[in-house]
């Protein structure tokens, strides 16, 4: 019999709400399936399941909040013996009133039946209003698969489409879910459309005498005071913990952006690259060539990352911060990770991050320049040692064989831990990248 505790999300993480249970008693699961939402001080994630069985009890309650470790639900981590194939018998046909026979309907499935589609496939049948009992599993012993769901009749329009977690809103905040618009997949009415809806209609003072800012329900993505909190305390602690040192460099970019102009001719918005993707994929690279940047400071010494997992910080809406991790960023060609990133920042501004992607980032990248700023010197998250801060890409005076041109440049920071390493170090890294970025072809 295993256990699925509350999971650690982060290095300042003590406790977490759970949300939502995406599976039941009686289900199957194997490792790695999302089986619950669970909100943070930070964001809301969806957790998944690090053993494989049958969930046998559920050990808490959604709106509950506990300890990292507690144990939430038990697993009957047993293996089946495999399944024999069922002995053919000679099909009796049923008696019919008319010689124009038509084939008899499916009978409805059973739980144990439904039990053979795992969670995530039985949590996209939700979201897209769609009942298991209705759906022919095309898979082996007749599981019912993502590609079944995704292509089985949907319901008619006037079912409603709406997660569980919206539902339970609408019914204690009053909202009638009819004419809202789901922001969900196939229309799939949300927890935040709901809270959305609540908003617009609280009551509102007439003629105030000076602007009143819009009241907020918080929400596990939109909680600023939480998030703000949380953020505070742990900067704090690493302002006084870690010796930071800072050092800024110009990388030129013109090569990047002729190239990348290039790379771009001829193809579709959705697929055209935009200059974070080839500065984020340089900084990857330079993690990986100077490990010594890339890592954990635990138990008084540096650990170095077996891998490139790039903390991307991103900005949640109405305030608040949190930095998931892109992996094997170093490895990723410049389209999958430009599709990934933006897959990423939608989730995580959507409080719908996984916890893998919460967890063990080895270096932090924030990026302001969309906002403005031409250059961020951040403070490092722990245990990590390192960040890269990002400014807008501006026009600039340069020097080019004794003539004065004008280039577009970026400016790059790097805070470091000096326990970790020292300015020669960080020197080299930003080196790198500016060197990876005159050959854009190569990242």
């Amino acid at each position: 019999m295993a256990e699925f505790t509350m999971p650690s999300l982060g290095a300042d993480m003590e406790e977490g709400t759970l949300v939502e249970w995406l599976v039941g008693p009686g289900d199957t699961v194997t490792k790695g399936d999302v089986v619950a939402v669970v909100e943070t001080a930070k964001s809301t994630i969806e957790v998944e399941c690090f053993d494989s069985g049958t969930i046998s009890a559920l050990l808490v309650e959604p709106g509950t909040t506990v300890p990292v470790g507690t144990p939430m639900a038990s697993i009957d981590s047993a293996v089946a013996p495999p399944a024999r194939p069922a002995a053919k018998q000679p099909i009796t046909p049923a008696p019919a009133p008319s010689p124009d026979l038509q084939p008899a309907p499916s009978r409805p499935v059973t739980r144990t039946e439904r039990a053979v589609s795992t969670p995530l496939v039985r949590h996209l049948a939700e979201e897209k209003g769609i009942a298991l009992s209705t759906v022919h599993g095309s898979g082996k012993g007749g599981r019912i698969t993502r590609y079944d769901v995704e292509h089985a009749p949907t319901e008619p329009p006037h079912r409603l489409r709406a997660s569980p977690l919206a539902r339970r809103l609408a019914q204690s905040m009053g909202v009638g879910l009819g004419g809202l618009r789901g922001t969900g997949r196939n229309g799939t009415i949300r927890a935040d459309d709901v809270r959305a809806a609540a908003v617009d209609h609280l009551p509102r003072k007439a003629e105030p005498q000076e602007p009143v800012e819009k009241p907020v329900l918080a929400s596990p993505a939109e909680s600023a005071p939480g998030a703000r909190a949380a953020i505070a305390a742990l900067m704090t602690r690493a302002k006084r913990e870690i010796p930071h040192y800072y050092l800024s460099t110009k990388v030129d970019l013109a090569a990047a952006m002729t190239w990348m102009r290039d790379q771009n001719a001829g193809k579709p918005v959705a697929q055209r690259l935009v200059p974070v993707a080839l500065l984020l994929k340089a900084v990857a690279l330079a993690a990986h060539q100077v490990p010594e940047l890339n890592g954990h400071w635990k138990n008084d010494a540096f650990v170095p990352a077996s891998g490139v997992r790039l903390g991307i910080a991103v900005s949640l809406r109405g305030g608040g911060l949190t930095a998931p991790a892109l992996a094997d960023a170093d490895t990723m060609p410049l389209p999958e990770l430009m599709e990934a990133l933006r897959d990423l920042v939608s989730r995580a501004r959507g409080g719908r991050l996984r916890a893998s992607e919460t967890t063990d980032p080895t270096l932090t990248v924030t990026n302001l320049g969309d906002q403005g700023v031409e250059a961020v010197f951040g403070v490092i998250y722990p245990p990590q040692v390192a960040l890269v801060g990002l400014g807008r890409v501006i026009e600039q005076p340069v020097a080019v064989n004794g003539m004065l041109t004008v280039h577009p440049t970026v400016t790059a920071t790097l805070s470091a831990d000096h326990r970790a390493s020292d300015g020669a170090t960080g020197a080299r890294f930003l080196t790198v990248i500016d060197r990876l970025l005159q050959r854009p072809e190569d990242l």
